[in-house]
């Protein structure tokens, strides 16, 4: 009896948070769409453009490269390893830029920045939304996705490829750093090694990927603000959810973006 009671009260739970979690998704989605609009019809704040530059990238700046360049030695410590045991030292470096430069890189500095800057997005307005700051703009005749939106979408897409750009560089320091030390690995084959994997196009898709990703975090924030509901336990809600939304999409972008810009993957069939 106990049991059925609780299934009749879960159920329409379950469905709110599922058909929320739509509606948002679906207002994020048109969101996009008005964005892209107002950025091609000219309507952009640069005033509010260069303030989100400084949030997106300085305030982001110091985490990104410390966390870089540990994952850096962490990964020279695994591979170099194993590489080393099977006689393969002047490969330490390759293996280092193709997973770690490719791939690992950009998924962390966009995860460093969906949590400090994508939850931000999203708690501050939603904060706007449930104190009824966005229908004052309204008044003013301010379109809100002029004013909150387009600035953060194009620091966010600007900033993050810049951002990634130095966490190679301070991943690959990192990297150098481990073989040398522990290693006893010169410097100079590391990174001619590095050199000979890491081509132009390489760090010209990670610039894409980037970008992408960029444009997920600020997307998922300011659709995740503009549909907060509740009060301020909704803006911690909100924020929250925006965070692993955002995580969830970069890595299922990052995977088809992968397939289309490494596409070659060296599968033999017969």
């Amino acid at each position: 009896m106990v049991k059925k009671y609780q299934d009749k009260r879960d159920r329409p739970l379950d469905e709110t948070i599922n058909n929320r979690w739509f509606q948002r998704f679906s207002v994020t989605m048109f969101l996009g769409g008005q964005v892209l609009w107002r950025i091609l019809s000219g309507k952009v704040d640069r005033r509010k453009i260069m303030e989100h530059l400084v949030t997106v990238g300085l305030d982001s700046l110091r985490a990104v490269l410390l966390i870089a360049f540990f994952a850096g030695m962490i990964f020279t410590i695994q591979s170099a390893r194993e590489l080393i045991r099977f006689g393969a030292v002047g490969a330490v470096g390759g293996a280092f830029a193709l997973a770690f430069c490719r791939e690992l890189a950009p998924v962390l500095t966009a995860g460093v920045v969906a949590g400090q800057v994508g939850s931000a997005f999203a708690a501050e307005i939603g904060e706007m939304q449930v104190t009824e700051q966005i229908d004052a703009l309204y008044m003013l005749r301010t379109n809100p996705v002029d004013y909150l939106v387009v600035p953060r979408v194009i620091a966010c897409c600007v900033m993050l490829p810049i951002l990634t750009i130095f966490s190679v560089a301070v991943g690959i320091i990192g990297g150098v750093f481990v073989a040398a030390i522990f290693y006893e690995l010169e410097p100079s084959v590391f990174l001619e090694s590095v050199r000979t994997f890491l081509g132009p196009w390489d760090l010209v898709t990670v610039a894409i990927k980037s970008f992408i990703f960029g444009l997920i975090i600020a997307i998922v924030g300011c659709g995740w603000g503009l549909t907060t509901t509740g009060g301020g336990k909704g803006v911690g809600q909100a924020a929250t959810a925006a965070v692993v939304t955002s995580w969830v999409f970069i890595f299922v972008a990052d995977f088809f973006l992968s397939l289309l810009l490494f596409h070659e993957l060296g599968i033999t069939r017969s």
